[in-house]
Order: C-alpha cells, then sequence, then structure tokens
C-alpha cells in the first residue's frame, strides 16, 4: 500500500489505472502489468482483468436487475437480522455512508443513508433491485468481498467504471452456519469522508449479522447432524464437508452430482447404469461406492432407494435455479464451463449436456449482452454467442473488438 496523503494515492491510482486501461481496453493482461508495482493491488489487477470482459468502464451506472427486490429481501434470510440491527446501520449511516445488504449474487436488497448521501447513491444505482456483480459494474467492494470471500475495500480509482472513482467501499460477506454465502453488507462513502476504520466496523456488523442468523434457524436445522455438503462440479471438482476441503474420487464425485440433479434419488439399478451403462459391474461395486460415500458425508444419503437425506449445496443444481427463476445473469455466472468434464459415466453426460444447452439457449434469448459475453467465455468455441452478444453491442462499446475476435477465431475453426 503507498504511503501517502488520500488525496495522493487516488493521484497515483488514477494515473496506474489510465495506463492499464486505455479508453476501457487492455493490453497484454492487468495482472501481468501490476505483478511488482505498489501501486495497485494484486487483487484490484485481477479484477479489472476480469471485469473488462464484460464491463465499459465508462457505463454511468449500475444496471437493474430486478423491479421486484422487495420480493427478494422479503425471502431472504438476512432480513430479520438486518431489520433488528437496523438501527445501529442507521446511526453508521449518519456517519457518512450509505450502508447496503446484496444477495449471494450481487443484487441489492436493502440500503440506508442519509439524504445527502442516498442522493449521491443513487446517481450510480446503489439502490435496490440493481446488480453490483463483478460482470455487471465491474471491480467494487461488494463484488470482490464476494467473489473472494473475504472482507474487502476499494478505493477511487481502483473502481473500474469511472462514475465510481469519487467513492471508497468496504464490504464483508454475511454467511451461513454452514458455510454458504448469502450475500454481503457495504458501507460506501466519499473519497473526502474514507476512513480506516470502516473496515472493522463493516466486519464486526457483518459477524453480527451471521450470529442472528444463526440463532434464527429452527431447532430441527440446527439439530441436524449431519455433515453440511457443498459441491462444486462445473468445470472442475470440490467437495467440503463442514467448510473443510475433502478428496472423493472420480467416481463419488459422479455419484454425488447425480444425487444432488435429482432429489427423488435412484434405484439401485438406475444408479448403476447412469455410472455404468451397460458395462458388467456388480451391485456390490455399486453399494462400497455409495457407502464410502455416506460415510464421509457422516449421513445424508437413504440406503435402499439411493436419494439424499441431507442439504448439498451444488453449483450445478443453482445454474437450473437461477433459470428457473428466469435470473440468467445469476445462472451465467455461476455456470463456470462443463459439467464434471472428464467424466464419461452416462448419467454425467446426460445431464452435462441437459446444462449447456439450458444455458446457451437462455443466453440466446436474452437482450442482455452481459450475458452472451459472459457465457461466451467458459463455451469459447460457440459461433452463435459471440454473434448474439455482438448484434447487441453498439459499435462504440469498447468490448466489441473482443467480442468480434472470438467471433472470427470460431468462424475460423469452423472451416
Amino acid at each position: 500500500m503507498l504511503r501517502q496523503t488520500p488525496n495522493g494515492r487516488r493521484c497515483e491510482l488514477k494515473r496506474e489505472r489510465e495506463d492499464a486501461v486505455p479508453d476501457g481496453a487492455v493490453s497484454g493482461g492487468v495482472a501481468a502489468i501490476f505483478s511488482n508495482r505498489e501501486a495497485v493491488r494484486p487483487e484490484i489487477a485481477d479484477s479489472w482483468e476480469r471485469s473488462l470482459r464484460s464491463v465499459d468502464p465508462s457505463r454511468g451506472c449500475a444496471p437493474t436487475h430486478t423491479e421486484c427486490a422487495t420480493d427478494l429481501w422479503n425471502a431472504s434470510p438476512l432480513r430479520r437480522p438486518i431489520d433488528e440491527l437496523a438501527d445501529d446501520l442507521q446511526q453508521i449511516a449518519h456517519a457518512g455512508f450509505v450502508v447496503g445488504v446484496t444477495d449471494e449474487w450481487g443484487t441489492l436488497l436493502w440500503t440506508c443513508g442519509g439524504r445527502v448521501m442516498r442522493r449521491r447513491a443513487e446517481r450510480v444505482n446503489f439502490a435496490p433491485g440493481a446488480r453490483w456483480s463483478e460482470s455487471a459494474v465491474g471491480t467494487n467492494a461488494l463484488a470482490l468481498a464476494l467473489h473472494n470471500r473475504r472482507p474487502s475495500a476499494v478505493f477511487s480509482s481502483e473502481h473500474l467504471v469511472d462514475t465510481l472513482h469519487d467513492w471508497v467501499c468496504y464490504s464483508s460477506p454475511i454467511r451461513s452456519p454452514h458455510g454458504k454465502t448469502l450475500g454481503a453488507l457495504d458501507f460506501s462513502t466519499t473519497c473526502k469522508l474514507a476512513n480506516p476504520l470502516a473496515m472493522a466496523t463493516v466486519r464486526a456488523m457483518a459477524a453480527l449479522v451471521e450470529t442472528r442468523v444463526r440463532e434464527l434457524q429452527p431447532t430441527s436445522v440446527a439439530r441436524d447432524s449431519a455433515a453440511k455438503v457443498a459441491l462444486r462440479c462445473l468445470s472442475r471438482t470440490e467437495v467440503t464437508v463442514d467448510d473443510a476441503p475433502v478428496q472423493v474420487s472420480p467416481r463419488q464425485a459422479e455419484i454425488l452430482a447425480l444425487l444432488t440433479l435429482r432429489p427423488d434419488g435412484y434405484t439401485p439399478a438406475e444408479l448403476s447404469l447412469a455410472l455404468y451403462g451397460d458395462r458388467p459391474v456388480s451391485m456390490s461395486t455399486l453399494k462400497s461406492e455409495v457407502s464410502r460415500l455416506r460415510r464421509m458425508m457422516g449421513g445424508g444419503i437413504a440406503a435402499h432407494r439411493y436419494m439424499l437425506t441431507a442439504p448439498v449445496w451444488c453449483d450445478a443444481v443453482e445454474v437450473l435455479r437461477c433459470l428457473s427463476a428466469g435470473d440468467t445473469v445469476a445462472a451465467v455466472e455461476q455456470y463456470r464451463g462443463p459439467l464434471l468434464p472428464h467424466s464419461e459415466a452416462p448419467g454425467v453426460v446426460d445431464w452435462r449436456h441437459r446444462l449447456e444447452v439450458a444455458i446457451r439457449e437462455a443466453a440466446l434469448q436474452s437482450n442482455d449482452p452481459n450475458v452472451a459475453i459472459i457465457l461466451g467465455e467458459r463455451i469459447d468455441h460457440d459461433f452463435e454467442l459471440h454473434e448474439h452478444a455482438l448484434n447487441l453491442l453498439p459499435p462504440t462499446d469498447s468490448r466489441t473488438p473482443l467480442v468480434a475476435g472470438r467471433l472470427s477465431v470460431s468462424r475460423r475453426n469452423m472451416v
């Protein structure tokens, strides 16, 4: 970090950002440019590079994602804890901040602040219903807190979008007792009012919210003895049990993915067919694999009809949930790539195809160019996706050359 006045640091950051992001373009990779320089933190440079794939730095404000923020807020597990802490948050806001709470995708659901700060915040659409994810509005503290799953601060020109350069933001993720990110709490103010104590305050308030979330859980959930399991199976395989990573075999990952994607479960014969196809595999082999997975999970799998009896979070299921809710932006942000890409199990191959077709069709039907741009990174060979994104972008958009390049490569590879 630079040891200089806030104004001096702001000027230095502005110069460094202009070097890295000339007219919204990037050359040679932002992260590489700053790997040995003090002015820009590595997490900011990495975020700029990710953000420039879908965000024009000259955009005026965050996009409105939903007109139903009130409904989302009423259904959020954060509403009651925030309501209980509202007086404390209002006091913080009156010190020159605007306070915001998002869901896990970065959609603002609740804000508070004094009249002057709220007016300033509304100019950049820091208001309920606006999307503040990295792919929607570029580098900001809310987006970094959600992406990196840790408290983050973004100062002035560290923001990618030009209209946010007068702001300083401090954010902390809010997690459930089982480690799932529920959203983020943010304190934002102007550069003149920046206060280093704000980071400690936002962390403390987020911890209080997490405590109330835990205390408000139904007794039956609190007493559940099964381990809390999460499966990430899009593009990679990662399993955590009680927030700790565990090693699983490819076959165990396949079984867990199939069970999460089909809540009503499988008969032993159905699961064997989904895993092995027509290959002659004994039923004892299947039972042994399921038993090992059950032990790893601390239970949670029924014995006669194989189905989950305890919640398992799964990124593939989240994609389908977002698509069912009509939230295409959240779906493409969650979709990191094909389901268990190295698996040849027939049931996994079928679900992989279903997911890719569903997310692709949703992107092609969307009028939001960000959707096709983001998905085009993950399905980079798809000519139609790149063409759709290019048709939605105005010629003056800084991302147009990037999408045109992807389209050219996909055309060439078709020959």
